[in-house]
């Protein structure tokens, strides 16, 4: 089970889980929809991962922890300075073993300081390092340490699928197509994109694979390049 349950304006709290087991939410913008979405379902949660500080992704976390205060909240060092928002468990990188599942944790700084990304099963959970045909901001001013993350989440399987934080696939692929030398693989998303959204459909997951034809930021050769884009794009 993979689920993305709206949250705020526009992002996605996201649940997975192997059928019959209890699962894992991945970051807690607010509670409500989630909270809702678990009693209809009757659904436990074995473990909560916050990929950084952010308030749009852990301002849930106080009222969770009220109502589930047995379930481990996992997170980097950054979440763990969150007040009642903060983390009971903080790890930067390695390994997380839960009682049904092996997760990966990967260092994904650059847009926060100390971001990590979480790697479950062939699913990759970013938050806001990687959208689809996009990245995060570089609130760190550190676009090398953003540039090496986006590397090292690139170099996954092309199958793995991508579990971003915010519904900003249209604004990104436009930006793409106005940078990348092949507008074909957009302009075909763009479509795609648009069926989605006009039936109230999220336009994720998406691939690794399909995110290596429309995302700019995965194809910059350099470091150079990317910040060229980068800015571009928060001017755009």
């Amino acid at each position: 089970m993979l689920i993305s349950i709206p949250a705020r304006s526009d992002n996605y709290i996201w649940l997975y889980a192997r059928e019959n087991l209890p699962a894992i939410v991945i970051d807690l913008p607010e509670t409500s929809n989630l909270f809702a979405f678990l009693n209809q379902n009757q659904i436990a949660i074995e473990a909560v991962l916050l990929t950084h500080n952010h308030d749009d992704h852990v301002a849930g976390v106080a009222e969770f922890k009220y109502h589930y205060p047995e379930v481990p909240v996992w997170g980097s060092i950054e979440c763990a300075n969150c007040a009642n928002k903060g983390v009971t468990r903080i790890i930067d990188e390695g390994e997380i073993r839960t009682a049904n599942y092996r997760i990966q944790v990967i260092p994904s700084g650059g847009h926060t300081a100390n971001y990590v990304s979480y790697l479950v099963e062939g699913h990759l959970f970013c938050g806001d390092t990687l959208f689809s045909a996009g990245c995060g901001r570089v609130f760190t001013g550190d676009y090398a340490q953003m540039y090496d993350s986006l590397q090292r989440l690139g170099r996954l399987p092309d199958e793995t699928l991508i579990c971003c934080g915010h519904e900003y696939t249209l604004s990104n692929l436009a930006f793409a197509e106005t940078v990348l030398a092949d507008k074909s693989a957009v302009r075909n998303q763009i479509e795609i994109v648009h069926r989605q959204r006009a039936e109230d459909k999220p336009s994720l997951p998406t691939t690794l694979g399909l995110e290596k034809k429309i995302n700019p930021f995965l194809q910059a050769e350099n470091l150079d390049e990317f910040i060229r884009l980068r800015q571009a794009k928060d001017r755009f």
